[in-house]
């Protein structure tokens, strides 16, 4: 029996919610043999309104993390989180062109929802740099695309494009722009671009859901699709079913956030 193997370069989510809770919650659930290399551990502060404190650990402590996985085991995709400083995007950049690794897709995690600015400018600048142009996938947000396509905003679906096209022209295959609730309407829009076509996908909003670590969860399963040797509309169209479903089934966890369902899909 082949197993399919991923790993995650993430932040550890003390809530279960997002990050390496996430990535590895999907990779299990879509049958794929998950391992991490933790980049920092977040704990939220239920006597401050839930504020998120983070937790940075050492980059040798992490690259020695890599080296276990990729010397001591192999992988047959990867995918990023949160990446907390230019230092660690650079050690990425790195291990990716020693491993010459193939299935690379990278979640930009630059902003914190309901926060409209760069959480670490330095960070943001280097993956920019660094990892765009060695991405298989992208799969950033309105104002993370924004950032990496040197646009002031995004505001619809011709700057949407416009972003997706610069990104690509940067150097990564495909590019999936998700709108999420960030644009008005009744429908979350989706642009993907290969190089040559757009794609516009449209998906009714889940009204009542929680949406804490769909991001995460979204990449996480276009990562382990990837590794099960799907291509990539087949690895969309999975992580779209996968993403959806687990926003039905998403439940509240306490007063202040929520949490997908990961294994809502079966149901």
């Amino acid at each position: 029996m082949t197993m399919y193997k991923a790993m995650t370069i993430a932040g550890s989510d003390t809530s279960g919610g997002a990050g390496m809770e996430a990535d590895l919650k999907t990779f299990q659930e879509l049958g794929v043999y998950g391992m991490t290399a933790l980049t920092c551990i977040v704990a939220q502060n239920p006597n401050a309104d839930w504020a998120h404190e983070i937790y940075p650990i050492e980059e040798t402590t992490i690259e020695k993390q890599l080296t276990t996985i990729l010397q001591g085991i192999g992988c047959d995709a990867i995918k990023t989180g949160m990446l907390g400083s230019a230092a660690l995007v650079e050690l990425v950049a790195n291990t990716i062109d020693k491993y010459n690794l193939k299935n690379v897709v990278i979640d930009p995690v630059m902003v914190c929802k309901g926060i409209d600015t760069i959480m670490v400018p330095e960070a943001a600048k280097a993956t920019k740099e660094l990892l765009v142009k060695r991405a298989l996938v992208m799969t950033p947000n309105l104002l993370e695309a924004a950032y990496l396509a040197d646009m002031p905003g995004i505001t619809n679906v011709d700057e949407m494009k416009q972003a997706a096209a610069t990104i690509h022209d940067n150097g990564c295959r495909y590019v999936i722009i998700k709108a999420g609730d960030r644009l008005p309407g009744d429908e979350a829009l989706e642009i993907v671009y290969d190089g040559k076509h757009f794609t516009e996908k449209h998906h009714p909003k889940i009204s009542g859901s929680y949406n804490h670590g769909a991001g995460c969860t979204f990449s996480a399963a276009i990562t382990a699709s990837l590794a099960k040797g799907m291509d990539i509309n087949a690895s969309l169209e999975t992580a779209e079913h996968f993403i959806a479903s687990a926003l039905r089934g998403s439940f509240c966890l306490n007063q202040w956030s929520g949490a997908l369902k990961h294994c809502a899909w079966r149901e």
